[in-house]
């Protein structure tokens, strides 16, 4: 596993004193974990996300259709970090106790309404460490694992609360031509899957 080591620095305190006790990720939890992803605690999901972090357990899905596409879903207005940025598809933490494959299946069909039937091949591709911070808001600093899948069947039902919209984009241009795709701002861990995928 290879690390990403550039950190962006905070844009000033990256505690949010008015979201801290009320956000509903204050009411779950994620993995701790050391540099090469093993488990070492159990931990508050705002906790982890709150002043210069706390390294945990992540993943980020990339779904495709059959012509090599790739489906990019907006970030929803109400998420707390990078809200409105475009993540390709789906990025969340696995519960204490579930595998990576396990959490995407959960939260493809929660956010997009994806059922384990549309596909049968998801695999874990990839792993890398990286620490970004949110101005004002918080960071993420996260061992995350790259989840790939091909959708046979492309039906899509998005959760409101979760996506703001989709888009289906040919990813090897999206990679070739980042100016192109400039104003739809990409989430820095989609940035950093894609680019390991072609470099």
């Amino acid at each position: 596993m290879s690390t990403e080591n550039a950190a962006d620095s905070p844009d000033g305190s990256a505690e949010s004193a008015a979201t801290d006790e009320r956000h509903e990720n204050a009411r779950q939890n994620v993995v701790a974990v050391d540099g090469d992803d093993n488990e070492l605690d159990i931990v508050n999901r705002l906790d982890a996300h709150m002043g210069d972090g706390i390294r945990h357990r992540a993943f980020t899905a990339l779904i495709f259709n059959e012509d090599g596409d790739i489906l990019l879903a907006q970030r929803s207005p109400t998420k707390r970090l990078w809200d409105t940025y475009w993540d390709g598809t789906v990025a969340s933490h696995p519960n204490p106790g579930q595998s990576q494959e396990e959490a995407t299946r959960q939260r493809l069909e929660e956010e997009l309404g994806i059922s384990p039937d549309q596909y049968d091949d998801l695999r874990v591709t990839d792993k890398f460490e990286y620490k970004r911070y949110y101005p004002q808001e918080g960071v993420e600093h996260e061992v995350c694992s790259v989840l790939k899948l091909t959708l046979s069947d492309t039906s899509l039902d998005p959760v409101e609360e979760e996506v703001g919209g989709v888009m289906w984009v040919p990813y090897e241009r999206l990679y070739e031509n980042p100016r192109w795709y400039r104003q739809l701002r990409l989430c820095p861990w989609f940035e950093i899957a894609m680019r390991r995928d072609f470099e």
